[in-house]
């Protein structure tokens, strides 16, 4: 199905991923985009859902809202990241359906994978064990929206799918160094490093962890596949395919930043899982989706990217937040 001309709404429009799903929209034809923000939608508030999906009636809608976070963050809090990304899920199909849209697409969680699945991972292991127990409370509120998925297309055939990136970095993402995912984190600190000439950067962990990075542009493109393309439920990885450690990203990252200091590694601090890595046969295969952007090239776009933007870029973590 071609969305170009369908009346779509992007939940989480203003967030990270979101912001390059919008540009991605904007630049494949589709004008009569809605595109509701935090600060007027409340969507773990159903009369607000209700209100929202009553008024705009989307025929495609894409759900990318959630309160995310690193390590930190959802050791933290994992009630916040529980109950937030649990009632957005719930509420945003449940009306999505109860207003006649078309179609659903959601971002699920990578970590939402069991913590011992073998690799690459495939979406068939998806549900054959728990997550890790760090950020299980965020992952298994995220696995639910397949579980909605299912239960509404046996009850109401609602088309729904189920987007499962890897590693997401690039520009617009939250740079804040106590709640940010590793790279945006990393950015900041060697940007932040390098213009200062700082004699010594910490890093946390022993740079051993494997992760397999996905540039957001090419998550986005994805998406919109998934949207014109899957017909039934199902969940689809959208990632590299590719197993880089964090210490080949540090490595990377120091060449594009142009940093000149010592690494310490902080070995106190925790590494996460130790490996992961994605099969993406699946959406080469129904999507014709791949990844185009290197990490070496993603990584200098978000360098720059940072640069320019350092005054005005998310450096700070809120909670809740989703939009």
């Amino acid at each position: 199905m071609d969305i170009t001309h369908k009346r779509i709404l992007v939940t989480g429009s203003g967030g990270f991923l979101g912001s390059h799903l919008v540009e991605k929209l904007r630049a494949h034809g589709c004008t009569d985009l809605h595109l509701p923000r935090a600060s007027q939608v409340d969507l773990t508030k159903e009369d607000q859902v209700d209100r929202l999906f009553n008024t705009v009636r989307p025929q495609v809608v894409l759900h990318l809202a959630g309160l995310v976070g690193g390590i930190g963050a959802n050791k933290a809090f994992p009630a916040q990241f529980f109950y937030n990304n649990l009632l957005m899920g719930v509420f945003t199909m449940h009306y999505a359906q109860k207003y006649g849209a078309e179609l659903a697409v959601s971002t699920g969680a990578g970590c939402g994978y069991p913590e011992h699945a073998p690799l690459p991972l495939k979406e068939s292991e998806f549900w054959n064990g728990l997550p890790q127990k760090e950020s299980a409370p965020y992952s298994l509120a995220k696995r639910m929206l397949m579980v909605q998925s299912w239960a509404y297309w046996d009850e109401h055939k609602f088309n729904s799918s189920v987007v499962v990136p890897g590693n997401i970095y690039g520009p617009y993402d939250n740079y804040d160094l106590e709640g940010a995912h590793v790279v945006p984190a990393m950015v900041r600190k060697f940007v932040e490093a390098a213009e200062n000439n700082v004699a010594s950067v910490e890093v946390w962990g022993s740079g051993k962890p494997t992760r397999d990075f996905i540039y957001a542009g090419d998550v986005a493109e994805g998406i919109i596949l998934a949207a014109e393309k899957v017909t039934a439920p199902t969940v689809i990885n959208l990632s590299s395919g590719s197993e880089t450690s964090v210490r080949e990203l540090i490595d990377t990252l120091v060449e594009v930043t142009g940093f000149k200091g010592e690494l310490k590694w902080n070995t106190s601090r925790p590494d996460g899982q130790s490996r992961r890595v994605f099969d993406v046969s699946r959406a080469k295969s129904e999507l014709g989706w791949t990844a185009r952007t290197s990490l070496r090239e993603g990584l200098i776009k978000t360098v720059e990217w940072y640069r320019a933007n350092q005054k005005t870029a998310r450096n700070t973590m809120a909670y809740p937040t989703h939009g």
